[in-house]
């Protein structure tokens, strides 16, 4: 596909505040705002169709950030604390606790199917989660956010923010579909893209390379673009590895939660319980449940499995009919073989690492009202640092902070100039790769060097997610190589155009990612974050965040050192 800049149509708009990425932080983000004033501008730019766009594309079968009863916004706390090794943000933790039932109360208002028991209660899975019918979940919330009025442009690549004296005043990109040029204008920005897979070697290869846990579709780009322009960014280091059902890389909570499956051995022993009580047996932290698995297949016992042999009939069919809410694949495994969950137990494993700031928590580092260290420029859900284990509910709650702020400030809010020479670099940036010329690098091709130095090493798959310090300085140097070769893609046509960009976005990532992993000198998330040269935690000296910030002008990362601060007591619930 041969282009000439010049012929390029540009699409220029303006709107009050800018909503890059139409999953639930997004939508949430635009109902609060619409909600508070009607009047507002909301602009939402989504890569796919707000219809079927990002994790709950598929559909999801439980909601797992909910103060069940007994539990409250306090307890909530402690326990995220607990699972991530005293290391969080406590403030926007607790935030988001106080808001989660809330969120889910909106949910099934907009007609999202929540089983009750005789009492009116909604089924609990766990400490923290319930039952959901939610294959739909995507549809509803996408028709919840157009009955605002919002405006929402599909099939839109957004490739960087525009920023002007440290404030956020909009965001270029272009459309899949159409292949214009958008500029667009805003007083205040919201990045709701979602973290990162893609960055790693992925179990499955080959023609099943994207059947992988996380939304392959969810690229980094939100990272990214905060990257390149100077937001400070936070915990990068604490990678997502995910412990999920072999092969189909389905998730685990609905046979561990919901039929109380215990994980065993290939010998049949409740390896948790019985080998490493010590850790805390099945309360173990989440990563700590994972690295068991990994030592009990290297040591000789494994595979290992979800224990769902004790179940009976009509149990098994339950629980084949619960995965058809979500991760269908599972259910269509044990059909086509003849077989079930009774006779049939699941095998375990762990994924490729992501960066996942609703499980983990690399992310934006953001103030309570979820603005970044760039002034009008916010950030929500998994693209936002500092508190884990928020989920989908404590997506939706940070969205609706975000907005409640943006509503607050508008009247202070202005539009700034955008200088047409950082259009015209723009414009030229983004579609160079079209252009009629020699390059012949295609991006799935480049994206294959980048994985396979990820896994080989940067603690992927083939190494037992282990790190060592001149492994990733080995990283480091391939990666910036990488990165210069990245000059020499080409697409012939829109949709590879978008790939090109994608894995550009992945690069800048990865080499973030490098960094915050060379800095913390120690091993505080076994599996996410495994220093082989440094084994063991130490409070002492990295009860702390690893920040970071990049001068693209130096092509420079900066590591900056954050306190880990206590919540005021005085401030929670009882």
């Amino acid at each position: 596909m041969s282009l000439e800049i010049s012929n390029i149509k540009i699409e220029r708009l303006k709107t009050d505040f800018l909503i890059i990425g139409a999953g639930v932080a997004g939508c949430f983000a635009a109902y609060e705002a619409k909600r508070l004033n009607p009047n507002i501008d909301i602009l939402i730019l989504e890569k796919a169709h707000i219809d079927r766009s990002g994790c709950l594309a598929a559909g999801v079968n439980a909601i797992n950030a909910y103060i069940t009863p007994g539990q409250t916004p306090s307890s909530f706390l402690e326990y995220v604390k607990k699972d991530s090794v005293d290391l969080i943000r406590e403030d926007l933790v607790y935030s988001i606790a106080k808001e989660v039932n809330s969120v889910v109360n909106l949910l099934e208002e907009w007609g999202l199917p929540i089983p009750k028991d005789e009492t009116g209660m909604p089924y609990v899975r766990g400490r923290g989660s319930i039952i959901v019918q939610g294959e739909r979940i995507k549809p509803i919330i996408a028709q919840a956010t157009k009955n605002t009025k919002a405006k929402i442009l599909n099939r839109i690549v957004v490739t960087n923010l525009i920023i002007k004296k440290n404030k956020a005043c909009g965001a270029f990109g272009f459309g899949i579909r159409d292949g214009k040029f958008y500029i667009i204008e805003a007083k205040a920005v919201l990045v709701a893209t979602g973290g990162a897979s893609g960055l790693y070697k992925p179990n499955n290869e080959g023609d099943a390379k994207h059947k992988i846990w996380y939304s392959p579709f969810n690229t980094g780009a939100g990272y990214a673009i905060g990257i390149r322009a100077g937001a400070e960014m936070t915990t990068f280091e604490m990678r997502y590895v995910s412990m999920r059902i072999k092969d189909l890389m389905a998730p685990t909570g609905a046979v561990a939660q919901g039929v109380k499956a215990q994980q065993v051995n290939s010998l049949g022993e409740r390896y948790l319980e019985e080998r490493y009580k010590h850790l805390g047996g099945k309360s173990m932290p989440t990563s700590m449940r994972l690295w068991a698995t990994l030592q009990e297949n290297i040591e000789g016992r494994g595979p290992c499995y979800l224990d769902t042999t004790h179940l009976n009939k009509e149990q098994a069919e339950r629980l084949q009919a619960y995965y058809l809410h979500m991760t269908p694949g599972l259910t269509l495994y044990w059909s086509a073989r003849g077989t079930s969950p009774n006779t049939d137990p699941p095998e375990i494993v762990g994924t490729e690492p992501f960066l996942v700031g609703g499980h983990a928590q690399a992310g934006y580092w953001i103030d309570i009202n979820r603005m970044s260290t760039i002034e009008n420029l916010y950030a929500a859900g998994d693209v936002a640092g500092g508190a884990p284990k928020k989920y989908l509910s404590g997506a939706g709650a940070e969205g609706m902070m975000a907005g409640r702020d943006v509503v607050s400030r508008l009247g202070s809010l202005t539009h700034e100039t955008v200088f047409e020479k950082d259009i015209k670099d723009e414009l030229s940036r983004v579609f160079k790769y079209l252009e009629s010329n020699k390059n012949t690098l295609k991006p799935d091709e480049l994206e294959l060097r980048m994985q396979k130095t990820m896994d080989d090493y940067a603690g992927g798959i083939a190494s037992g997610y282990i790190l060592n310090e001149q492994k990733l300085l080995k990283a480091r140097k391939y990666l910036k190589q990488i990165k210069e070769e990245s000059k020499h893609l080409f697409a012939k046509d829109l949709h590879e155009l978008m790939k090109c960009h994608e894995v550009i976005d992945r690069i800048d990532v990865a080499r973030v990612l490098i960094e915050h992993l060379l800095y913390r000198k120690e091993t505080r998330w076994p599996i996410y974050q495994t220093r082989g040269d440094y084994p063991n935690r130490d409070d002492k000296n990295w009860l702390k965040f690893v920040n970071s910030v990049y001068d693209e002008a130096k092509d420079e990362i900066k590591i900056v050192e954050r306190e880990c601060k206590a919540l005021d007591k005085a401030l929670l619930e009882v």
